[in-house]
């Protein structure tokens, strides 16, 4: 899979993208990720890519221009058509796992990078396919939530992660929070891994992890519940933690 990213700060993917699962990715043959500084398509001599908004108002918008034409570079004259085009912005739809797997689907990705105030108005109506924010707050620019996503659709390509079926035990995956992980020491201060991960039962092994996934996203998000894909007897433990209180 190939990303492409377009930034007013190429420096700061340097060291995330060299570290940890991306690199490895990367050093694979699995993923492969350009940077482009949309400033080298600026049309000045003075590289300029914002300027004040019609109508007054604080702060800078990203022009048109320098985005356009560092699309079109890129992706060719009918960028539109190719790849899915990408902004980072908190007015996008909410990134999520299932989006991850969305965007994982493709073979090439690009994400764009607002900044400032935004971007013109234009770059969203004749450009972009979709919006995307990590949260429900603001960062000073697009860079940190494209290595967010850059990180989360990575581990989903095949290949990347040793065991296949790791991603389908993560947060999430089924719409529910992780159940809790234990590693040796069997006793730890006191604290000692429950008998049931000790008992060699994997039937019972499985309904437990399901139980706690369930406990755990009741009491600490249960607005995933709403979506999560239960069964009857998810249905059944979720009606005992609510009449027992969690």
């Amino acid at each position: 899979m190939h990303f492409d990213i377009l930034t007013l700060f190429p420096q700061m993917f340097e060291g995330p993208f060299q570290e940890s699962m991306v690199k490895r990715a990367i050093a694979q043959g699995l993923v492969s990720i350009a940077i482009h500084d949309i400033r080298e398509h600026a049309t000045d001599k003075h590289r300029v890519t914002d300027d004040t908004p019609y109508a007054g108002g604080g702060g800078m918008v990203l022009k048109p221009e320098p985005i356009f034409q560092a699309v079109e570079a890129t992706l060719g004259p009918d960028p539109t058509e190719s790849v899915p085009i990408v902004l980072l912005s908190p007015q996008g739809r909410l990134f999520t796992q299932a989006i991850a797997w969305e965007l994982a689907a493709h073979p090439r990705v690009m994400l764009i990078c607002g900044h400032y105030e935004g971007v013109d108005e234009r770059v969203r109506e004749s450009l972009v396919k979709d919006e995307i924010s990590v949260g429900d707050y603001v960062l000073t620019g697009g860079e940190i939530p494209a290595m967010v996503i850059v990180d989360a659709v990575t581990r989903l390509i095949p290949g990347v992660l040793g065991d296949p079926k790791a991603t389908r035990r993560d947060s999430h995956a089924d719409g529910l929070l992780g159940h809790p992980q234990y590693t040796r020491p069997a006793v730890f201060r006191g604290h000692g891994v429950p008998e049931v991960l000790l008992s060699g039962n994997h039937a019972a092994v499985a309904l437990w992890r399901r139980q706690q996934a369930l406990r755990r996203t009741y009491a600490r998000r249960p607005d995933l519940l709403e979506t999560a894909d239960l069964t009857e007897e998810d249905l059944a433990f979720l009606q005992t933690l609510e009449r027992d209180g969690g």
